[in-house]
């Protein structure tokens, strides 16, 4: 039998009233329009109907800025899933400001944003995602009165050390912005595996860059991680994208064959490479070159013109032994000089190539739609991984089996099947 019991329930995020046809202590509501108290409300088999009756909102009249807001706003009311976040909202009057000052490209609230997302605490991480949710939202709004498939080029850059990341990064973003855009950097700097610090010194080597108004760069600690990209290096392109840069490069630290997970993550690849940095053979051995979208030789000028000539000839012919990963666009081998400039003018017209080409194609679009998908699966490792290691009968176990690994008792095969057993176990009786 239909429950015909009534119970009025006031939304957190729009402040609507909802008139519920249902027991207020028997049934579970959950409609469209979000979410609140009716949270502590249980599921037992009632059917439940909900009409919305429309209030003025009045969460954010402190707000000098409404159409930034609304943008928040409609996102909590429709994407949200968490009573956490909800509360945030209602509640932390910082994240509302943090979260308009962004849109408006304040560098300081971007910094503060990009803090927050790198945080491990639960707190900070749930404001993170608050601020996200609004970004993403806004992103959205803006790309619709768009006619532009993306509002952003996002670059990834690779290579050794020594290659001249961070010189290129300094020429490249003064040519950018001379052409009035808006360019942010992401510079990764490897992490001490002693004390876990980072120098984060390549903004010193961009001191005209680094003073450009129309620049960001955000130093970033790789934190033992191959390449130095992590998960929140995704999150923090985004924020860029919400305060208005268009143009974002994301600078890895000195790799090797194998660390390339920023292809994962960027519209183009670029791989940078010093003269003499290998024959031919040596081109083709490298896994990271397979995913460039373009390869650039770095330093021609002075002495080393010859040895860029000659590595970017064997380059040209190691790519022609490898599988295109796009139909619509072939691999580019380019030299440049970023102390001379030369060669600059060039590489950026090969980038508008390939931006068109792939718009045109619609592979653009599908490749951030298949990154979104790595990236959330990267995220579920990365919790399950968390998760696993907080375990408390696995957090029990842990010493008892490291010892008994590291003495050759038994394998580590077998002491990671154990763990998982016991991981597993608890949650099954539970």
């Amino acid at each position: 039998m239909m429950c015909t019991c009534k119970v009025f329930v006031r939304c957190f995020i729009s402040k609507s009233k909802l008139l519920l046809n249902g027991c207020g202590t028997q049934c579970h509501v959950q409609t469209s329009r979000g979410f609140g108290t009716w949270n502590k409300l249980r599921t037992e088999g009632c059917v439940i109907k909900s009409t919305v009756e429309s209030a003025p909102s009045t969460a954010l009249q402190k707000s000098t800025d409404s159409s930034a807001i609304n943008f928040f706003q409609k996102t909590f009311s429709r994407s949200a899933s968490t009573t956490d976040i909800a509360q945030i909202y209602k509640q932390d009057e910082s994240v509302q400001l943090l979260y308009r000052k962004l849109v408006e490209g304040s560098r300081a609230a971007l910094a503060r944003c990009i803090t927050l997302v790198e945080s491990k605490h639960p707190t900070k991480k749930t404001q993170a995602d608050a601020i996200l949710m609004g970004v993403l939202e806004y992103i959205h709004s803006k790309q619709s009165h768009s006619t532009a498939s993306t509002l952003s080029f996002r670059i990834g850059l690779s290579g050794p050390p020594g290659a001249g990341k961070s010189t290129f990064i300094e020429a490249f973003g003064k040519f950018l912005t001379d052409k009035g855009h808006k360019v942010a950097v992401l510079a990764v700097d490897p992490s001490s595996s002693t004390s876990g610090g980072s120098l984060l010194g390549d903004k010193t080597r961009m001191p005209q860059l680094s003073v450009d108004e129309n620049a960001y760069i955000r130093p970033s600690p790789s934190g033992g991680t191959l390449g130095g990209v992590t998960r929140t290096t995704n999150e923090a392109i985004l924020l860029f994208e919400g305060a208005g840069y268009d143009i974002i490069i994301v600078e890895t630290m000195g790799v090797g064959q194998s660390e390339f997970v920023v292809a994962d993550m960027v519209d183009m690849f670029c791989l940078l490479i010093p003269p003499a940095g290998g024959d031919e053979l040596q081109g083709i051995k490298k896994g990271i070159v397979e995913v460039a979208d373009v390869v650039v030789v770095n330093k021609s000028d002075g002495d080393l013109v010859a040895a860029a000539r000659r590595i970017q000839a064997e380059y040209i012919s190691a790519l022609k032994y490898m599988r295109h990963r796009s139909h619509t666009w072939t691999p580019q081998v380019t030299r440049i000089s970023s102390v001379t400039k030369e060669g600059i003018p060039e590489l950026w017209a090969n980038m508008i190539d390939f931006r068109e080409k792939m718009t045109e194609s619609r592979e653009l679009t599908k490749k951030r739609e298949e990154q979104h998908k790595i990236w959330m699966w990267n995220h579920i490792k990365d919790n399950i991984l968390d998760l696993f290691r907080s375990h408390p009968s696995v957090r029990r176990k842990v010493p008892e089996l490291e010892y008994q690994v590291a003495k050759g008792v038994i394998t580590p095969g077998l002491a990671a099947d154990l763990l998982m057993k016991e991981f597993i176990k608890e949650d099954i009786i539970s």
